[in-house]
């Protein structure tokens, strides 16, 4: 049984695409895919929310991006992350990896007194 498709917070399509694309050079339709083979179907990104957000990605600077020939042999837009790209990959790493922390331990609480 497949998992249920989860929405993301504002802004964590941007860490994933990052964190995919410092892994090598990559073109978007590989991105979502391998978001959501990674996230064992979890992680679905739509064309319409992908997309924007590689340019959005682009014109900060974070991500520069060259044409290519896919595996397919079809033109596509490989992307790769810059010097920038790269220290805003590892700040918002480090906030997310505090933010979890600190919601386990919440979530790690007693149930007492509920009902």
């Amino acid at each position: 049984m497949a998992p249920p498709k989860s929405d993301l917070p504002q802004g964590t399509l941007d860490l994933l695409i990052l964190k995919v694309i410092a892994l090598g050079p990559v073109h978007g339709y590989a991105i979502a895919q391998r978001l959501e083979q990674v996230s064992r179907g979890v992680v679905q990104v739509p064309e319409g929310s992908l997309y924007p957000a590689l340019h959005r990605l682009e014109n900060r600077g974070l991500l520069a991006a060259d044409w290519k020939e896919t595996e397919t042999g079809r033109e596509a837009k490989f992307y790769r992350l810059t010097r920038k790209g790269l220290k805003q990959l590892k700040t918002e790493t480090a906030d997310w990896q505090r933010l979890i922390y600190g919601i386990g331990l919440i979530l790690q609480m007693a149930d007492g007194g509920a009902e």
